[in-house]
């Protein structure tokens, strides 16, 4: 079989679909004007991508907005939006309604938000079909929407047509609405973050479904993201935002090889990559975005940027072409483009001091947790008033692990396969458990072994805002844990500060409130919490999933820095894999309550010995275009079993795609014996009756047939 890259093609006109010319728009607030969005200008072209990227506030939502003419009311806007010699900007709401989906259709962020959820999903479909087809029969909706639900991949669209979305997946809700974004052949597809909340094999079959939407239809795509792995296997040009302005622009293989503005290059540098192990520190963008309320004056980066000069100041850059199609805003961009600098050259990243166990073998280090056959089941009932249990969820099925002095231990999996609920048993403990938890050589066999256990062990959640309390200053919240442990208030005082200086806060923040501070502050505050009492293990549970790509480089950074020093263990969740490869000594892979898979990180990555692994790494997007366009993604079909099944083989035979190469005598073993974890080398074990070995699918180029159902094939096809 023969793949061929796929490269979107331009159509037969050389004109674009679209043109923004010098977009502006203001917000009026109780502060003042807020500039959201400043002298913004391109072009955009039939059956191309375009690729927005910034940090959060850099204007890239609003830009989105603009063009489809759902801007607040009190929104001001200047400068053109052109579609067929009509200034979009021009147009009331009511003249907005015959372009919105039909010539410009959008995929939001949140599918969830964006369904009526008082309406079945083929009732949502056909009002976006009847409003532009008024003389289409009832029986020409319904064929088209069982066509677009095939198109995007629901299964048994006949009946599934029905239901409502609170009946369906994340991952099926965002399916829907590519398919009403889809559903009149737009022109012009905007893609608003719409992979952000989804897991990573999620993420890559919505990926793959936007390819194919951009083929069938012929459309151009804006995508607007943070992610610049995504960018690197879609996008044909990028534009790179801060403070509401156009800074960089270029096409995507250009830009990615070149950056000749400081702020690109520091994005780029921030992304840990899935496919490459580095011991160096990431590359933060230190300071905070500016105040869109105050009028520009100077380079609106200079702030933060480490080769800003005096001419930096004296006013705001334009963009200006420094090659053919590249243009960057940045007065130094011809000495950057002439000395070929390097990232980290220019940010010059903090070195990360060599831990105290670094140089120690892993057998020879104590355990600081050890976790031994734990099972969390939960009932699953029906019945309003007089509830009667129909099932069990098997939420954790029996896990083991241990992690060592000095070690980061990773869970990874898509959302449902337990890998909260294994960091809530290990926080609980609760004397009903089954299984054997032992933290620091201390068991849950009593309260008080728990209760003198607690400061050995700390967690930092997720949500730094939702996890700090509003009411209380910084002082009050690093202050809270000690007081409960009977620390002396003079010793409370010292300890605060030291915590503050430790996690990068200066002093004087110690009377501001959580809301005072950005996110990356309020988790080095979560943080700082956390090692208040000196714990020895820190529970980490998705600490950098809600920042920038700049933002988590630092607080990456800052966690490596403190293992070091203080010779801590982590115990880490994330859906990123490129952060745990980063980050990581030894990860666990699970599904379904279950380890399908454990060793060392870089073994593991390198050499995945189960096809759900393989999956996992596959769809993690690599920022690099020649790279990520040449990979075989193995895309998974279909959503996770449900955990109240009791399947009698593997349970992930129904999904993998190795068992479709299988002979009928091999299928009969996955799908009636289920695999239990056997060694493989030292430290390296998985659960696979038959698993795979060489690279994660073969490095052919991508094509139409690597699709869901195409995404692995036999040698030799």
């Amino acid at each position: 079989m023969t793949a061929t890259a796929h490269v979107p093609t331009r159509g037969a006109t050389t004109e674009p679909v679209l043109q923004v010319d010098n977009l502006n728009v203001r917000f009026k607030t109780e502060d003042g004007i807020v500039h959201a969005v400043r002298d913004l200008s391109f072009d955009l072209y039939p059956g191309k991508a375009l690729g927005i990227v910034g940090e959060s506030g850099s204007g890239k939502s609003v830009t989105a907005l603009s063009i489809m003419g759902l801007l607040d009311p009190s929104a001001r806007t200047e400068g053109k939006v052109m579609l067929d010699g009509i200034n979009l900007l021009d147009l009331n709401d009511k003249q907005m309604c015959a372009h919105r989906g039909k010539n410009i259709a959008m995929i939001f962020q949140d599918p969830l938000s964006s369904l009526t959820p008082v309406f079945s999903i083929g009732r949502q479909i056909g009002d976006a079909l009847r409003i532009h087809n008024p003389d289409w029969s009832k029986k020409q909706i319904n064929d088209r929407i069982i066509e677009l639900l095939k198109l995007v991949g629901i299964p048994s669209p006949e009946t599934r047509m029905n239901s409502f979305p609170h009946q369906f997946s994340g991952g099926m809700r965002q399916r829907v609405m590519i398919a009403i974004a889809i559903a009149n052949n737009p022109r012009i597809l905007i893609c608003d973050e719409p992979t952000t909340a989804l897991d990573v094999t999620i993420q890559a079959q919505i990926l793959d479904l936007i390819r194919v939407a951009q083929e069938e239809t012929g459309c151009a795509v804006i995508f607007i993201t943070h992610d610049l792995g995504i960018l690197a296997g879609l996008a044909d040009e990028m534009i790179i935002m801060y403070a509401g302005r156009a800074v960089e622009k270029a096409p995507v293989g250009e830009l990615y090889e070149h950056q000749w503005m400081p702020y690109t290059m520091g994005l780029l540098a921030a992304v840990p990559r899935v496919d490459q192990h580095r011991d160096e520190a990431l590359v933060p963008i230190e300071g905070t975005p500016p105040n869109l309320i105050e009028e520009l004056t100077a380079c609106s980066f200079a702030p933060r940027c480490p080769l800003a000069v005096e001419a930096c100041r004296q006013g705001v850059p334009a963009l200006q072409e420094l090659a053919a199609n590249h243009l960057a805003a940045c007065v130094r961009g011809e000495e950057l483009r002439d000395k070929g600098l390097d990232a980290r050259e220019v940010f010059q990243p903090p070195t990360i001091p060599k831990g105290r166990f670094q140089d120690i073998p892993r057998s020879q280090r104590e355990t600081v947790l050890a976790v031994d056959n734990v099972v969390r089941h939960f009932p699953f009932t029906k019945g309003s008033i007089v509830k009667r249990r129909i099932g069990t969820v098997r939420a954790v099925d029996g896990v083991s692990f241990d992690i060592r002095e000095g070690e980061c231990f990773a869970l990874v999996g898509e959302s449902g396969c337990g890998k909260t609920t294994t960091l809530l048993e290990i926080m609980d403990r609760s004397s009903d458990q089954t299984g054997t938890i032992t933290v620091c050589g201390r068991d849950n066999h009593s309260k008080a072994s728990v209760r003198d256990s607690r400061a050995d062990f700390q967690i930092v959640f997720q949500d730094p805002m939702a996890a700090l309390d509003p009411r209380f200053t910084v002082f009050e919240v690093l202050a809270e844990p000690l007081q409960a442990h009977g620390w002396p208030p003079d010793k409370v005082r010292d300890r605060v500060f030291e915590l503050m200086e430790t996690v990068g806060l200066v002093p004087d923040m110690a009377n501001r409130f959580p809301a005072q501070f950005s996110g990356g502050q309020r988790q080095r505050i979560g943080v700082a919490r956390a090692l208040a009492l000196k714990p020895k293990l820190l529970v980490l549970d998705e600490p950098v999933s809600a920042l920038d790509v700049s933002i988590q480089a630092g607080m990456i950074n800052l966690l490596d820095q403190l293992r070091a020093e203080l010779g801590l263990s982590y115990l880490i969740v994330a859906h990123d894999l490129s952060v745990i490869r980063h980050i990581s000594d030894r990860v666990g892979v699970m599904y379904l309550g279950r380890m399908v898979e454990i060793g060392d990180t870089n073994e593991v990555f390198d050499d995945p010995r189960h096809p759900y692994t393989r999956a996992l790494l596959s769809a993690i997007p690599v920022p690099d275009p020649q790279v990520e366009r040449n990979r075989r993604h193995v895309v998974l079909e279909g959503d996770l079993p449900s955990p109240t099944d009791d399947l009698p083989g593997c349970p992930f035979a129904t999904r993998c795609p190795q068992y479709a190469l299988l002979g009928p005598d091999e299928q009969k073993v996955c799908s009636s014996r289920r695999p239990e974890l056997v060694e493989e080398g030292r430290d390296r074990l998985h659960a696979c009756h038959f698993p795979p070995s060489g690279e994660i699918g073969a490095r052919l180029p991508r094509g139409r047939d690597d699709r869901p159902g195409h995404a692995l094939e036999k040698e030799g096809d």
